[in-house]
């Protein structure tokens, strides 16, 4: 399941806590991919639909945010979608999280057309 939404990301991710925890960040994934998304239900592409925007919402994971906007990309959604997504939490998170959400997909957007995708 990792690989489908942000493989690159998720090594980032593994690798920054290495050095001081690495079974933390094997945990979140352990238990979020190959208990929690891994789920019937839900195809991909809602479930990291779904994630976007509670992290919009949540206002303070502008890291994981960054992680799961890529990894909807990766599985499907559209940029104007995140944007449309994003502008929806503004409703129930405040203009203040939905604009620095957007300002994360912004980032996101420029890192993927500096890199040509």
């Amino acid at each position: 399941m990792i690989e489908q939404v942000n493989q690159a990301g998720y090594e980032r991710s593994r690798d920054s806590l290495r050095d001081i925890s690495p079974d933390l960040m094997r945990f979140a994934i352990e238990f979020g991919y190959g208990d929690v998304l891994s789920r019937p239900g839900l195809d991909i592409k809602l479930r990291q639909i779904a994630t976007v925007a509670a992290l919009t919402v949540l206002g303070d994971a502008q890291p994981q945010l960054k992680f799961h906007i890529q990894g909807a990309l990766n599985v499907g959604c559209t940029r104007q979608e995140i944007i449309e997504l994003i502008t929806q939490m503004s409703v129930y998170a405040g203009f203040p999280k939905a604009i620095n959400a957007m300002v994360v997909a912004r980032d996101v957007f420029q890192e993927l057309d500096v890199q040509g995708n």
